[in-house]
């Protein structure tokens, strides 16, 4: 059963197309990701979603209640955590939970109930009575995670829910993520620029980059797309060695980035010394090479060219890198 589904959706500002076209489904019960860099249109995508922007074109509904002429209903079943803090931090934890439950005409037994709740979901029982202040940025994100899931909401939207976080802190999150996911059985759309984070956390991943969706599917699906393994090597003329490579029907794909070549390949390790023999008879000298599995670093690499580091460096002086695709699985 599909609880998210968007047709066309556009958001065009004067000069710029934030979000374009987007098409998609959300199944009922998932963890749905949004992966892309910063400006690909993921909070836009989310703020049209949840009512706060009107798209310029296209439609969405949220359990079959329309963004636009449904408004009310939809916002009764969604929870939200932006990017940005929106705590009263003179009030405690528990206060917090309070007023937005009471915003919900949510009665006094059965808020008591859901506040004892939700804070024992996400580990801040003991911090009920302490000033929203005095919370770290960890105790922060979780009790806004606490507050989003107040009013029982089929969907609950995180956008970038660990951005600034440090890495201990973000994998306490991640696991609460996953707990609410499955013991209150909340569908969660997730937007990240964080590998790891849509890795561990997510059923389904879409990859949205200039406003565009380019691909949406599973994890594995995503990995086993560009080969069951990556090579990875330098060399000393790299682009006479891409050239000679990129014909091999064995190669799912191939690319120059960073000054590396970067196979996806079948079977990797016997792959190899294929390509030793090759570049010796190019009287090109390999100066290191290495196999492993993909990663979604690399899925991202092969449909969009870049690294998202790439994206997110605005500053970033290297050349642009090239990109060949032979046919084959997509």
């Amino acid at each position: 059963m599909n609880i998210i589904t968007t047709n066309n959706l556009t958001k065009k500002y004067t000069d710029l197309i934030a979000v374009d076209n987007v098409s998609f489904s959300v199944l009922k019960g998932e963890i749905f990701g949004f992966l892309g860099p910063n400006g690909a249109g993921k909070t836009t995508t989310i703020k049209m979603l949840t009512t706060l922007l009107n798209p310029s074109k296209g439609s969405a509904k949220i359990l079959d209640f329309d963004i636009i002429k449904d408004r009310d209903n939809v916002r009764k079943n969604i929870g939200v955590v932006f990017q940005e803090p929106a705590l009263d931090t003179e009030l405690t934890g528990g206060e917090n939970l309070d007023y937005h439950a009471r915003m919900y005409a949510i009665g006094r037994d059965k808020r008591k109930e859901r506040i004892n709740a939700v804070l024992k979901l996400v580990d801040l029982e003991d911090k009920r009575d302490i000033i929203v202040k005095n919370y770290s940025g960890g105790m922060k994100r979780r009790l806004e995670i606490a507050r989003g899931l107040m009013h029982y909401p089929n969907v609950l939207f995180l956008d970038e829910p660990t951005l600034g976080l440090d890495a201990q802190t973000r994998r306490a999150i991640w696991k609460y993520v996953k707990k609410m996911n499955k013991e209150e059985g909340t569908t969660i759309f997730l937007t990240t620029h964080y590998m790891d984070e849509a890795d561990y956390l997510c059923d389904r991943v879409g990859i949205i980059d200039r406003g565009k969706i380019l691909i949406i599917d599973t994890i594995e699906n995503l990995k086993n797309s560009i080969g069951n393994d990556v090579i990875t090597l330098t060399c000393s003329n790299i682009n006479t060695l891409e050239k000679r490579l990129v014909n091999e029907k064995w190669i799912h794909n191939i690319k120059i980035h960073d000054s590396k070549l970067t196979l996806g390949v079948e079977k990797g390790d016997e792959k190899i010394p294929l390509i030793i023999e090759i570049s010796q008879s190019e009287k090109i000298k390999i100066k290191s090479i290495s196999v492993r599995k993909p990663t979604l670093d690399d899925v991202f690499l092969h449909f969009t060219g870049k690294t998202i580091r790439d994206h997110d460096n605005k500053n970033n002086v290297e050349s642009q890198p090239r990109f060949r695709m032979r046919g084959g699985r997509k």
